[in-house]
């Protein structure tokens, strides 16, 4: 992996051609141009694009503070609890955003789109980080966006459980 991609991070996806891919979106959208057979790029691009660079700026930067307060220890000071909930609250003004575009079910209509799929991993990480909390909030819309990408196939797909490893005897 590293030799493919000095940068250490995941994914990385080498095309028969030897190009490198190594950004998640980027490789979502190779592998869309290659069949998308649900149609997830059936909108405005741009828009969607849009949309997910909100995600990936403001929202994650916020919540990888919220989630783990204690890895930015130059930005939270003494008290990493206050530092976390004021990243909470910071990603929380997102969500409401998303929450308003959800009227139709997902985030550009009555069907799933890449922004759909490049964003709800990011807001499942940020319900599961206090999940009673976000339960307790007002956005039905993205709470029920949320349960339903969560007992999806695709989900259930990529997410399959498996039992912790054992070593031979």
């Amino acid at each position: 992996m590293l030799s493919a991609s000095p940068k250490g991070t995941v994914p990385v996806l080498v095309l028969p051609s030897g190009e490198v891919i190594d950004e998640s979106l980027d490789i979502m959208r190779w592998a869309l141009s290659q069949n998308d057979p649900d149609g997830w790029l059936n909108h405005a691009l741009d828009d969607i694009l849009a949309l997910i660079a909100g995600n990936d700026g403001s929202f994650k930067h916020a919540l990888d503070r919220y989630k783990y307060p204690n890895r930015y220890p130059l930005e939270s000071g003494n008290d990493l609890k206050a530092f976390a909930m004021a990243q909470r609250f910071q990603a929380a003004s997102r969500l409401q955003t998303l929450e308003s575009r959800l009227s139709q079910g997902w985030l550009f209509g009555p069907q799933t789109s890449l922004a759909d799929m490049a964003t709800l991993p990011f807001v499942r990480q940020f319900a599961h980080t206090d999940a009673a909390w976000f339960a307790a909030q007002p956005w039905p819309q993205l709470q029920a966006w949320l349960a339903r990408f969560e007992v999806s196939g695709l989900f259930e797909a990529v997410m399959a459980k498996h039992l912790p490893w054992q070593p031979t005897i």
